[in-house]
């Protein structure tokens, strides 16, 4: 099996329409965090969604979780850690990690589960999987 990289860091802004009223980040905004953290992990692999889609590999949110810790807010720079804690068979297990300026503000987890176009369950593909 291809060795995975199991962690990943990027920072990311936060723009002002990503906030509510009392200009704290809306709480659903994270999972757009936690899913621009998958993009860019899969892209430091060398690997595009696109071109897995295209391959008939298609990975859907099975689960998602966030506990919230402390707000962030517009021109915060957000500090987002994504670690693969499982990639085998068709299932890959994420954990998210959200600081600004050291201080966790969220943590999440995601479970991500690989089908055809069809919407069967197939396995990842080898260069998926993470190595036990």
């Amino acid at each position: 099996m291809a060795a995975v990289s199991q962690e990943f860091k990027f920072s990311v802004e936060v723009r002002y329409y990503e906030t509510d009223a009392q200009g704290v980040v809306h709480h659903a905004n994270f999972f757009k965090y936690f899913e621009l953290a998958r993009v860019h992990h899969l892209r430091s692999l060398g690997h595009e969604y696109v071109d897995l889609e295209r391959d008939g590999v298609i990975l859907v949110v099975n689960k998602i979780a966030c506990a919230y810790r402390q707000p962030a807010r517009f021109g915060d720079t957000l500090d987002i850690t994504i670690r693969i804690q499982r990639a085998r068979g068709a299932r890959i297990d994420h954990e998210y990690l959200v600081h600004r300026d050291g201080l966790l503000l969220a943590e999440g987890s995601s479970t991500l589960a690989c089908i055809d176009r069809e919407g069967n369950i197939q396995r990842l593909p080898e260069y998926l999987l993470l190595d036990d």
